[in-house]
């Protein structure tokens, strides 16, 4: 792809409220100067926008005033001003009744700050899993110069000689205890050992697979997605990237010309290789139509099909995200895919070159984390987009992430209707449940949560654990984290919450699965279907006010993004008139 550079000099957006001598002018700058800011920095200069979402509340990004700091360095020498402002920050980790909840919001937090204030460009700073997306979101819908920084990964853990995989190991010992397998004492031990430094999870999970979708999409410089936080190549990045940051806006090079559909491809490929999270299906659905790419469900299976997964991390693998970075990171697995014919290596970056140019002449120095294709965890990695009576819109599962004796089962369902019922009936041994079943949990996507919360990943059942059993089948109209593993059938749609067929699935009903076929099947006839559709009523409560009110009325379903209707495609940068 070639892009066609601006000329420089020119007019830039922020010119509008700092250049020249009117009465609007002079109010703009004299109340900036009130934080000592000399009178050449409003001369013409690129202004450079930090757009961070450090809070305390968010202990992914906790450290992202420190970095921001080196994004202010770079701004500073290649001659723009940096002024860094706070967006909401929906923290995976605190919020409830889910971070998703939130994503929508913060992306709209961004957009009007970016709108609204005089800046030429951004940089984006993210970590934890809803802020990359929300970022991007954000920044393609007013479509100005952006880049992303992400915070990097924390350092692996380490507790009795193990490696230990935040999220990951929270799954796997919480299922230990309930089998007996692990005491209570070990599992608060074994806390103080998960989170032993700054950073997102160091697992392949959300926050590590969106940063890889940065850089695959080209909105993050070649090597950012992979490094530790507390890495000292980190603050490099930063500052790097705040230096680049200018001369993209000189360039006039926005997210328009680097999120085009080869880039989308190019991520989700990407994906497939990583083994990454069943989230970024939601979250490019999302970002693809704020940029005005037509981006589908069918898009995801089509691509990802016959990608391998050649990166061993939890939860796929063994791994964990610092030996990512030592093996190579994410150049390595983009060059696997160009040298497989399954890359775009003519898509666009934010460095101005492309993705080839990016990734040429890079090594793999660990070929046991960075697996050869012929030695894939699977052939057939990728997200599987499932359909069928139970899922007219589709349903995603994560084979790489699944046991293989499951991609295809039929089995009687155990219905949960929500949550609560789930929690209320799951540890009792009176439940009639075994191995063979497939637990079924209804109304906890977009709008019968709210907000799709990382619940699909039900815990299986006490008395089923202790026989042994890791695995069954799940299905949900959920979501459930990028740390999570096992044969979870997720993002079921239309949700149960609006009557999708979900939602009339009762306890005793067989259903087959089966994701080779790509099939998800209730087995009644369609007859009975109708029947018990038309009977059904809903049964959530409806908000009336407040941003869940914004957020029930306007969010679209699981298999388009779960955006608000009212904020797909770009409008752009302009503001309008003058507030003074």
């Amino acid at each position: 792809m070639t892009f066609q550079k601006a000329q420089w000099p020119r007019k830039l957006r922020s010119q509008e409220w700092y250049g020249g001598t009117s009465r609007d002018n002079i109010y703009h700058r004299s109340w900036m100067k009130n934080q000592g800011f000399p009178e050449d920095l409003f001369d013409g200069r690129p202004v450079i926008g930090i757009c961070n979402t450090w809070s305390e509340l968010t202990p992914c990004n906790a450290h992202l005033r420190d970095l921001a700091e080196r994004v202010r360095h770079g701004i500073y020498e290649a001659g723009g001003l940096p002024l860094e402002f706070p967006v909401f920050s929906p923290s995976e980790a605190s919020l409830r009744p889910t971070a998703m909840l939130y994503r929508n919001l913060c992306a709209m937090d961004v957009e009007e700050a970016l709108r609204a204030n005089p800046l030429d460009g951004v940089v984006l700073m993210v970590g934890c899993d809803k802020t990359t997306p929300a970022l991007l979101m954000g920044a393609a819908s007013v479509d100005i110069p952006a880049i992303v920084v992400t915070g990097g990964p924390m350092l692996n853990g380490k507790w009795r000689g193990q490696d230990v995989g935040s999220g990951t190991a929270l799954w796997q010992m919480s299922e230990a205890v309930k089998s007996g397998e692990m005491s209570q004492a070990e599992f608060l031990e074994a806390e103080q050992a998960m989170s032993r430094s700054p950073g997102s999870c160091n697992t392949m999970g959300t926050a590590s697979t969106m940063a890889s979708m940065a850089e695959a999409l080209g909105m993050a410089l070649s090597g950012n997605a992979a490094i530790p936080a507390v890495d000292s190549r980190r603050r490099v990045m930063a500052q790097l990237t705040g230096r680049r940051i200018v001369d993209m806006v000189k360039d006039d090079l926005k997210p328009s010309d680097i999120m085009t559909k080869p880039a989308f491809e190019n991520a989700i490929r990407a994906n497939g290789a990583i083994g990454g999270s069943t989230n970024a299906v939601i979250h490019l659905l999302a970002i693809a139509g704020r940029a005005e790419v037509d981006l589908t469900l069918d898009d995801w299976d089509r691509l990802g099909r016959d990608i391998p997964t050649i990166v061993n991390l939890q939860p796929s693998g063994k791994y964990l995200m610092e030996e990512f970075f030592y093996a190579g990171g994410l150049p390595v697995v983009l060059k696997s895919l160009l040298e497989g014919g399954k890359l775009h290596g003519d898509a666009l970056t934010v460095s101005g070159r492309t993705i080839a140019e990016e990734i040429e002449g890079v090594k793999n120095w660990n070929d046991d984390v960075i697996l050869p294709v012929e030695q894939a965890l699977t052939q057939s990695g990728g997200i599987a987009v499932l359909r069928g009576n139970l899922a007219p819109r589709g349903a995603v599962l994560k084979p790489s992430a699944a046991s293989p004796h499951l991609l295809q089962h039929r089995g009687r369902a155990v219905v949960f209707e929500d949550i609560d019922d789930y929690k209320a009936k799951i540890n009792d041994d009176a439940l009639d449940i075994d191995e063979t079943c497939i637990m079924v949990m209804k109304n906890c996507g977009p709008k019968g949560y709210p907000g799709m919360a990382e619940v699909g990943n039900m815990g299986l059942p006490p008395k089923v654990l202790k026989k042994g059993i890791k695995d069954m089948v799940r299905i949900s109209d959920a979501r459930m984290s990028g740390t999570a593993y096992g044969t979870v059938v997720l993002h079921t749609s239309p949700e149960a919450a609006v009557g999708g067929p979900l939602a009339v699935v009762q306890s005793g009903d067989m259903i087959e699965i089966d994701v080779p076929g790509r099939r998800l099947h209730l087995d009644i006839t369609d007859a009975e279907l109708e029947r018990r559709l038309a009977a059904w009523a809903p049964s959530i409560h409806r908000p009336i006010s407040g941003y869940e009110a914004l957020y029930h009325n306007h969010v679209e379903g699981a298999d388009l993004g779960a955006d608000f209707d009212i904020l797909k495609g770009r409008r752009g940068k302009a503001v309008g008139r003058e507030s003074h």
